[in-house]
């Protein structure tokens, strides 16, 4: 017999009985399992003090290790305490599962036969605790089709159960389902609203994710600070500082200014919004700081192009107390490769390594390949590339590449493209670079070619996507797009627009035309 095999009899059984045929798995329900069953290696029953234990007792000295993630220390306990003669209570079957759940890697198969111990005992139907902790687990082991199966079979659900599964859903992708469930929800609350505002905006949705914000607020809920905070990251992604300033109004009229998470959140809204000014403001207003609230301030200077406060907020951090990470220093060196501060980044990347003991990611030597890169000093750019510990990907090799144009080097463009299509066949933005490197350098038949070689790969060119915020909605605008029911004002305004820049000396780079 297996090592599952007899633990899990061991698990599922009755104390010193492995012969019940009255139980089996639940139908459609636990798949029997089949690995990683090394958690129970640990079972003993040497203990001579078994009986003087209730299950009380065992219930708490199987919390201490799940809180520490120590599942095989607690399925060993687990055991013990069954071989002692004592049966598990709801509470017992909470503390195991909520373990499962919050270290899902390789907890599954031991979640599966918890569960299948909680449909011998009943709890699974009528217990509504249980039920919910098993709903949690599965969707967070990524089994929501599970999840789903045990959420009908319960007879009693409360408005944590219906939120876990919405939860659950968004988290794993399932947004139609998540939305459904929501709908028939006898009774929603903040946490309900938050759980579909937090997936949307986690799965990129943000315009949704503002939509349901303002939903909820029409129903007469109160957002709390998860919520704001969700609205504000859904605001900074989209760059709509109207909403932005409307939930920092909402904020202070909340008397939530004081909660550190909500300025962070504001910080980065303004940084990404453009308006570092305000960000700064947020800072110094803010009773007390963490290391978010100095990473959130210095990459957003450094997104904003201004190296001088970057680089200064970095310094003063340090001075505070603070050590940096990885975030910090990517701020750092990414303000030096737009500031062209070469003796400065290599300062910061030898700062990093030496003294903080950081091992370089792929970003930091990005940072440093583009650094040279904007400097046309494509020679030490390829020498980080081929230094670098792992691969580069699509982003640095493009650097490289759209500093080709720059420098009119089509060879090296040409070597970069053959890596950058192994990296990404299906991208188009380089294939669209390499043909305007080819049209800048008056070489039609080659731009022509690689215009070729994208049909035959079936890769279209993505149209260019811009946005605007207007009375508090986000409109997106498509290149060539004429969908808009005021499309025809639209292209009035822009066809004015381009005239008056042409009139103030612009001049449009017309064998660019296609990027």
């Amino acid at each position: 017999m297996s090592l599952f095999a007899s633990s899990t009899l061991t698990i599922c059984a009755p104390p010193h009985d492995h012969n019940d045929n009255h139980f089996t798995h639940p139908p459609r329900i636990l798949p029997i399992p089949t690995k990683q069953h090394a958690i129970f290696r640990h079972t003993t029953a040497d203990d001579s003090s078994f009986g003087e234990l209730n299950v009380s007792s065992w219930t708490s000295s199987i919390a201490r290790y799940c809180r520490t993630g120590r599942l095989d220390r607690a399925a060993a306990e687990f055991t013990r305490m069954r071989v002692a003669g004592v049966e598990p209570n709801h509470i017992t079957f909470v503390t195991l599962l909520s373990s499962c759940a919050d270290f899902p890697l390789h907890a599954l198969s031991f979640g599966s036969s918890i569960h299948a111990l909680v449909c011998k005992f009943g709890y699974d139907k009528d217990n509504v605790k249980v039920g919910t902790a098993i709903i949690d687990m599965y969707c967070k082991c990524n089994r929501v089709d599970i999840a789903c199966l045990c959420f009908e079979k319960m007879d009693f659900k409360n408005k944590v159960t219906w939120n876990t599964l919405v939860g659950g859903l968004m988290r794993n992708g399932e947004i139609t389902r998540a939305v459904q469930v929501f709908d028939e929800m006898p009774e929603r609350d903040v946490i309900s609203y938050t759980a579909l505002i937090d997936g949307f905006v986690k799965k990129g949705h943000y315009e949704h994710a503002l939509e349901w914000f303002q939903e909820m607020l029409a129903s007469g809920i109160q957002p709390d600070h998860v919520t704001i905070v969700s609205a504000l990251s859904a605001s900074a992604n989209l760059g709509a500082l109207g909403l932005g300033l409307w939930l920092h109004r909402l904020v202070l009229k909340g008397k939530l200014n004081n909660n550190i998470r909500i300025n962070n959140s504001l910080i980065d809204m303004y940084s990404r919004c453009g308006c570092t000014e305000f960000a700064l403001q947020v800072f110094h207003t803010m009773s007390k700081h963490n290391l978010v609230s100095w990473n959130s301030l210095i990459v957003g200077f450094a997104l904003n192009g201004n190296p001088e406060n970057t680089l200064k907020y970095f310094y003063q951090m340090q001075k505070d107390g603070f050590k940096p990470d990885e975030v910090t220093f990517t701020g750092a060196l990414t303000a030096c490769s737009h500031g062209g501060l070469i003796d400065e980044s290599l300062k910061l990347f030898d700062m990093m390594t030496q003294d903080y003991k950081i091992t370089p990611r792929i970003e930091h030597y990005g940072c440093l390949v583009d650094l040279y890169s904007r400097a046309r000093m494509l020679k030490q750019a390829l020498n980080v590339i081929q230094n670098m510990p792992m691969k580069p990907n699509e982003v640095i090799l493009g650097s490289v590449l759209a500093a080709c144009r720059v420098a009119e080097d089509v060879e090296l463009a040409e070597k970069l493209m053959r890596f950058i299509s192994e990296v990404n066949p299906g991208g188009d933005s380089n294939y669209v670079l390499l043909s305007n490197i080819y049209a800048a350098g008056k070489d039609w038949h080659k731009a022509s070619s690689v215009r070729k070689r994208m049909k035959n790969k079936g890769i279209e060119k993505n149209p260019g996507v811009s946005s605007i915020e207007i009375d508090g909605k986000v409109v997106k605008f498509v290149a060539g797009d004429k969908s808009h029911d005021k499309s025809e004002c639209v292209y009035k305004m822009l066809q004015n627009l381009s005239c008056e820049l042409m009139i103030s000396g612009y001049v449009p780079e017309v064998n660019m035309r296609e990027h």
